[in-house]
């Protein structure tokens, strides 16, 4: 019996020394000498991949903010608490009387994997302040003097909520993401309170590795969009689990008609309308474990029947070498380049884009803003920030680096106060980041600014057709088809 118990004793002492051995070595290997903007931008550095079986972390440790403490503003800019208090705040969405919903949230339980494996990545997400039990709620923020700050705030919605993220409104109707199914409501703004039974607008595929699900309406309100993340790094379980994921969905609101609308991106998240273009555009956290400065998340304009590669290609043609699965024959030769890097493993999340009536001043004129949750897999930490993506007057991401907006999140002695999450106007113009781990909604304004012009829309006119084609080879054809083209072209407004 005492040899039975020795080696059973011995048996779960190897096994602790193991992961104790992994998770020190996951810690401690494979540190970058890059800088971290050298992954961001219109041409990032790609370096060679360097796969990983067991992936490098830096666990940082949220301690929350001390009374007083604040992150630290962008020259010209000025920073205060819109809300505190909160429980995991997450997605928020600014209603037209200006109330705010916030979505309490975290993982669901069903997305938990089980086993030692489980047990490690439990211990690594309380380690930075996610996986607990989710809050499952929807609150109201209420700023109703218009002085920066909410001083109500209400409990608007906890029946039927599971792991809630993504919210839309228009028409009346307010739209809520679960992590598996969109429900739609009737809704006034001025409620505090959302009542009645939901309608089921869609199944959604549930939890997974990436189960936030953001929505968005079209400009019109007759399309919802629907970002859905992968279940896997890299389709570790088959092609089959990941089955119409990785993709963003468009559904029909009359006709409940829905369709891919874009695929191969591993976790799309924010998503809204460019002013000057109309496209939509969203940002996509890219895959892990091929080292500390692979592959950089993006943001990029997203046109309908766009594919940008994942699982097998990222940065449209460098291929991903672990993926077993078989690719579709030619994808390669219509997988979409992403329009901007936003620096490998920054864990980009919400966006909007600069607007008429927004009070961030001149220097943030025409562009995106952009929250970076920050790096969980990366020595020295990256993100935990947002940051700013000036646009040209075409609607374009501008060649400069992402610049800083609120920083001072990260700490020196492997800490963070909180991680900035989601993004959003108030109705004063002033800009709101949801801070989740630290339970504060920020508020961000340029104080004395007025309030800025509306985004021009782009309007160009397009190379008109030929009504006739001429031979060349014929006399008195004026130059035949080439010269026609070259007519034409030169009427295209500069």
């Amino acid at each position: 019996m005492r040899s039975i118990l020795k080696k059973a004793a011995l048996a779960l002492l190897a096994v602790v020394l193991a992961v104790v051995g992994v998770i020190a070595w996951a810690q401690y290997s494979n540190t970058s000498d890059l800088p971290s903007d050298a992954t961001a931008g219109k041409d990032p550095q790609l370096v060679d991949p360097d796969p990983q079986s067991i992936p490098s972390v830096k666990l940082v440790k949220p301690v929350g903010w001390a009374a007083g403490e604040a992150p630290k503003a962008a020259p010209g800019l000025a920073v205060n608490r819109f809300a505190e208090g909160l429980d995991h705040p997450r997605t928020m969405l600014a209603l037209p009387n200006g109330d705010v919903l916030v979505a309490e949230t975290d993982t669901p339980a069903s997305a938990k994997a089980g086993g030692i494996t489980g047990a490690v990545i439990g211990w690594m997400m309380n380690r930075v302040g996610a996986g607990r039990p989710s809050p499952d709620k929807i609150v109201l923020l209420r700023d109703a003097d218009g002085d920066g700050k909410a001083e109500q705030k209400f409990d608007f919605r906890t029946a039927d909520m599971r792991s809630p993220s993504g919210m839309a409104y228009g028409n009346g109707k307010l739209y809520i993401a679960n992590h598996d199914a969109i429900l739609e409501f009737p809704f006034k703004p001025g409620a505090t309170k959302l009542e009645g039974r939901a309608r089921k607008v869609m199944d959604l595929w549930p939890g997974g590795n990436h189960w936030m699900r953001n929505v968005l309406l079209s400009e019109d309100g007759n399309h919802l969009y629907v970002a859905v993340g992968s279940a896997t790094n890299i389709a570790d379980n088959g092609m089959e689990a990941e089955a119409g994921r990785a993709a963003i969905w468009e559904i029909d609101i009359d006709t409940g008609r829905r369709r891919q609308f874009a695929a191969g991106m591993r976790n799309p998240n924010g998503m809204g309308w460019n002013p000057s273009t109309g496209e939509l555009w969203a940002t996509v956290q890219e895959r892990d474990m091929l080292g500390p400065d692979l592959v950089p998340d993006y943001f990029t304009n997203v046109p309908v029947g766009a594919q940008y590669g994942w699982p097998w290609v990222y940065w449209k043609t460098t291929f991903d070498d672990r993926v077993e699965w078989p690719m579709q024959t030619y994808m390669l030769e219509y997988t979409r380049k992403p329009e901007y890097a936003m620096g490998a493993h920054t864990a980009v999340l919400g966006l909007v884009f600069a607007q008429g009536g927004n009070r961030m001043g001149k220097p943030f004129a025409n562009g995106a803003f952009i929250a970076r949750h920050g790096s969980w897999n990366r020595r020295p930490a990256v993100g935990y920030d947002v940051v700013f993506v000036p646009f040209d007057v075409n609607g374009n991401p501008k060649d400069v680096k992402p610049r800083p907006v609120l920083t001072g999140f990260l700490m020196q002695d492997g800490k963070t106060h909180g991680r900035p999450t989601w993004v959003a106007w108030d109705k004063t113009g002033a800009l709101l980041v949801s801070d989740d781990t630290a339970g504060i909604v920020w508020r961000v304004i340029a104080p004395g600014a007025q309030p800025a012009a509306a985004i021009e829309p782009v309007v160009t006119q397009h190379l008109k057709p030929l009504k006739e084609i001429k031979d060349p080879t014929v006399p008195g054809a004026a130059g035949g088809l080439e010269a026609g083209f070259r007519d034409e072209k030169d009427k295209l407004l500069p």
